[in-house]
């Protein structure tokens, strides 16, 4: 079991974003920026494009309106999209607010945040969830 798994399941505590019967959208605890989301399948499946394709199409779907909300909270550029995939065998992909392209370096310095500062970018976006 993954600790995305233990995520889904309640048994560790999340930010979460938004949540369907596929999906879960959680804040990054190791964020890169302000705003850094993970979006992850609910199903236990290690690579992202060995989802099975209703999972897959309906991703982007899930993730479109997070991106927007991001957007929003955090005026950037863009909020890109990006799968790495090493750190958890588990699918997943980042929703990273950017304005440059290094912004999206996984190898950058981490945001260290308080769970106060967790609790207000989990608002922040929340107010622009539709």
């Amino acid at each position: 079991m993954t600790i995305f798994s233990k995520i889904i399941a309640g048994d560790i505590p999340a930010y979460t974003i938004a949540e369907d019967d596929s999906f879960i959208a959680f804040l990054d605890i190791f964020p890169l920026t302000h705003g850094h989301t993970l979006v992850v399948p609910k199903i236990e499946v290690d690579k992202l494009f060995d989802l099975p394709l209703d999972y897959l199409a309906k991703l982007l779907v899930f993730a479109q309106p997070i991106a927007k909300a991001i957007e929003k909270a955090y005026p950037c550029n863009r909020v890109s999209i990006l799968t790495v995939g090493l750190e958890v065998p588990h699918a997943h992909v980042h929703l990273i607010p950017m304005n440059a392209t290094k912004d999206m370096n996984l190898l950058n310095v981490k945001l260290s945040l308080s769970p106060t500062e967790f609790k207000e970018v989990q608002r922040n976006i929340l107010q622009y969830m539709v």
